[in-house]
């Protein structure tokens, strides 16, 4: 890839995993486009992070409910930079809903941010990232493989964009690598307490909790040693699914 095309896209940039990512990838002397929803402040000191050091960054808000939105995402990206090699589809909303709580609005509002907005932003980017022969990654979640039931939109979202990774992986061959990444424990809920903490932790076979730098150091990796990786989500959630 050129230096002129990396440019990332990173959505949900201003919090948590979707920070990490984007401070990662400037690190790697990527150009980074913050994309945010409510978090203006965050995603602000995010771009003065990156611009300290040395690449160019920008704050893009969007509602990545609104299929308009996303579309509008990527051209103001390319408006903005001028080129697109990295798309990190990260932003997700996480709500706990049992199922004689959960209506069809959840469901659709699930779909929308989490597998919908996934996709079109996909769609938008895919003639930018065949000029750059990029990289889209999807955040997933290891939890997919054992739903929880309190949270099926928010499950069923997932397991939907892992679908979605190895269709996309398929249509955009051979220029386009499209990666999942499942994080298991990588950033705590905030109404997580200690005790919720500590009983998800021991079930954890590497003892730990994990870290949203653990889940940055993977998508730094594809981006300059995973050439050869398409198609498939990776987990990382220090062996919980193997358990």
């Amino acid at each position: 890839m050129t230096p002129e095309h990396r440019v990332a896209l990173v959505t949900g940039a201003g919090r948590r995993v979707g920070r990490a990512i984007a401070l990662r990838l400037a690190r790697g002397g990527w150009s980074v486009a913050v994309h945010y929803h409510r978090s203006a402040d965050e995603a602000g000191r995010v771009v003065e992070a990156c611009r300290a050091l040395g690449v160019r960054a920008e704050a893009l808000s969007a509602d990545l409910a609104d299929s308009e939105a996303c579309r509008d995402l990527v051209i103001a990206t390319q408006a903005s930079f001028g080129a697109l090699g990295c798309l990190v589809n990260n932003a997700s909303i996480f709500e706990r809903r049992p199922l004689d709580a959960l209506s069809v609005a959840d469901i659709d509002r699930h779909l929308a941010v989490n597998l919908r907005a996934p996709l079109l932003l996909a769609q938008e980017a895919a003639d930018a990232l065949r000029e750059s022969e990029g990289l889209i990654v999807n955040l997933s979640d290891a939890a997919v493989t054992r739903p929880w039931p309190d949270h099926l939109a928010y499950m069923i979202s997932k397991g939907g964009l892992d679908t979605l990774t190895a269709g996309l992986a398929r249509a955009l061959a051979p220029r386009v690598r499209v990666v999942g990444i499942a994080p298991g424990v990588a950033a705590w809920p905030e109404d997580y307490d200690e005790a919720a903490r500590a009983r998800l932790t021991a079930r954890i076979p590497l003892g730990r909790a994990g870290t949203p730098e653990d889940i940055a150091e993977l998508v730094a990796y594809l981006l300059t040693h995973g050439g050869y990786i398409s198609g498939t989500t990776i987990p990382v959630d220090g062996g919980r699914h193997v358990v």
